[in-house]
């Protein structure tokens, strides 16, 4: 019971990752991407608050059944998935932490001019795409891993 409650969270919250960052990519990133660059960091300097938020709510249960998962599974068939997984979910972390995290910072500062405001998101909307991409794949290899 303990391992199906690790995979459980793991699964679920790279799913519900997966998402998160899939709306804030083809929703906001739609309605972002038609506003004009100075409105743009406009909005994102008053609502970021928002959208930083529910990235916790997701993605800390997955860190918990992440580990759980891989520690529950070592020596079995099933590791290999989980620490396939498990890599997926980490370059989703290096990728927030290192690119997102300051680009976002940077867009809610004020600080940024229009022209390096519009490259910055359409490069932060290419960059997020993979990682919706990596958060999904780790979510897919739960569930093999769960049949193997």
């Amino acid at each position: 019971m303990i391992k199906t409650t690790f995979n459980i969270l793991a699964i679920c919250g790279a799913a519900g990752f997966a998402g998160v960052m899939l709306c804030n990519g083809v929703t906001l990133g739609g309605y972002w991407r038609s506003l004009p660059a100075q409105a743009f960091m406009d909005w994102f300097a008053t609502n970021n608050q928002f959208v930083s938020r529910s990235i916790p709510l997701v993605f800390m249960p997955t860190l918990i059944g992440m580990a759980g998962s891989v520690w529950l599974s070592w020596g079995s068939p099933d590791l290999k998935y989980w620490l396939l997984s498990t890599f997926c979910i980490v370059v989703v972390a290096i990728l927030t932490f290192t690119f997102f995290v300051p680009t976002n910072t940077a867009f809610a500062s004020g600080t940024m001019d229009e022209v390096t405001g519009a490259a910055k998101l359409n490069q932060w909307l290419m960059i997020h795409y993979f990682r919706i991409g990596f958060g999904m794949a780790a979510a897919v290899l739960g569930c093999i891993a769960i049949k193997a």
